[in-house]
């Protein structure tokens, strides 16, 4: 017994004598490794972090940026560091590559919404406080998330917009230009003065300064109606002016028809009866 213990303590003194030192030395070297290449990851994102601020990148996706520069280096650091002590690394990033994929087949809708925020934040179609239309949903862009548009709409209501959704559907983007047309309807009835009519309608445009001068408002007449001689009446406003100016000419159109004895006709029918003989 003894025999067999001063064996086994022999066999293990010399497997230290000639494995502990070069297994030190790649414990350093893997140290080393990683404290260098940990200093030369972050000088890598701050290099990048200026380059993207110069290519006036936005701040959210620089942001990510970075931060996917950074840990994807650190991933390459700490394989790297395995390799060095002796690890079979292989099995390791085959590992890695198959949870990667099944990750990403069970978040593909969710994958979808952040490759769509990525492209929303890189081409810009709106941008926050931007009035938009999305899928018929209109509102004040609020935050532009990697993965949904938080929209705050005109009844104080916080709608979230899956990014994928934004991307397959129309954009209307009101806060584009410097002017946003107004497309109203005026009627009036076929017994009163159409050019009297006309003549309110341009006075109560000229009297609102919040309405363009150029591009010029259109006031005309748009179609003989069954009940009315219809209006179209199209002023230029800025986006924050659009919905009260709106509501301010149809309150104003309804007093001054009113003063200047002009009728707004309502939907009629003419009947007529045939007596059978």
């Amino acid at each position: 017994m003894e025999d067999a213990t001063n064996e086994l303590i022999n066999s293990f003194s010399g497997w230290s004598i000639s494995n502990i030192p070069n297994f030190g030395l790649r414990l350093v070297g893997a140290i080393l490794l990683l404290l260098i290449g940990r200093w030369l990851a972050k000088w890598i994102v701050r290099w990048a972090d200026r380059f993207f601020k110069r290519t006036e990148l936005d701040e959210t996706l620089t942001t990510f940026f970075d931060k996917l520069i950074y840990f994807s280096l650190l991933a390459i650091l700490v394989i790297a560091a395995l390799n060095l002590l002796g690890f079979e690394t292989s099995s390791i990033v085959a590992i890695l590559a198959a949870s990667t994929l099944a990750i990403g087949l069970a978040l593909q809708d969710s994958l979808s919404n952040l490759a769509s925020g990525i492209l929303i934040i890189i081409l810009r179609p709106y941008r926050v406080k931007n009035l938009v239309d999305i899928s018929g949903e209109i509102g004040y862009v609020e935050e532009i998330r990697f993965f949904h548009t938080v929209l705050r709409t005109p009844d104080n209501k916080i709608l979230f917009i899956p990014n994928s959704d934004v991307m397959d559907n129309n954009i209307i983007n009101y806060s584009e230009m410097d002017w946003i047309r107004l497309d109203l309807t005026f009627g009036i009835g076929y017994d009163d003065n159409l050019l009297q009519a006309k003549q309110i309608l341009e006075g109560i445009i000229a009297d609102d300064k919040r309405i363009a001068v150029d591009p010029a408002p259109v006031v005309a007449v748009r179609e003989l109606g069954d009940s009315s001689v219809n209006f179209a009446v199209r002023p230029y406003v800025k986006e924050q002016d659009m919905i009260q100016v709106a509501f301010d000419l149809t309150e104003q159109v309804k007093l001054q028809f009113d003063a200047n004895g002009i009728s707004i006709p309502f939907p009629q029918r003419d009947v007529h009866l045939i007596q059978a003989v």
